[in-house]
């Protein structure tokens, strides 16, 4: 069989990527990625969470008050994931022994984006039965 060695494309936003279809380690890209699906599912979240409550507790303040807390809480954090790996240079990004790093912060990441939703509107419904 006669293949070529694998090249890094030179492409915009390639990340490293190997024209063979293997990927180089980057712990930037993948901090990235797992930031990208989390704002989603976080995203997905908060509109499921509060079109039900919207639809419990009528024309209330309160779930656009969720809204703005919850949109408030996750983009400065989300930031501080993607500032604290986009400061790596070329060699730490590809540097394996970051792995038990880059997992601690995928959990809190995901931690935050999947709990910050129902967190928040436990708190806004305990508050509209408190107060209804």
């Amino acid at each position: 069989m006669n293949r070529k060695p694998a090249q890094k494309s030179h492409a915009p936003g390639g990340h490293g990527m190997l024209r063979a279809g293997r990927r180089r380690l980057d712990w930037r890209k993948r901090m990235s990625d797992n930031i990208a699906f989390a704002l989603l599912a976080y995203t997905a979240l908060q509109i499921v969470l509060t079109m039900g409550v919207l639809r419990a507790r009528g024309a209330s303040v309160l779930p656009f008050a969720a809204l703005v807390i919850l949109v408030a809480g996750i983009i400065p954090a989300c930031r501080r994931f993607e500032r604290r790996w986009s400061r790596l240079g070329d060699a730490e990004a590809a540097d394996p022994a970051l792995v038990s790093r880059y997992r601690r912060d995928v959990t809190g990441l995901w931690a935050l984006a999947l709990g910050l939703p129902f967190a928040i509107a436990g708190v806004f419904r305990l508050l509209a039965l408190l107060f209804a």
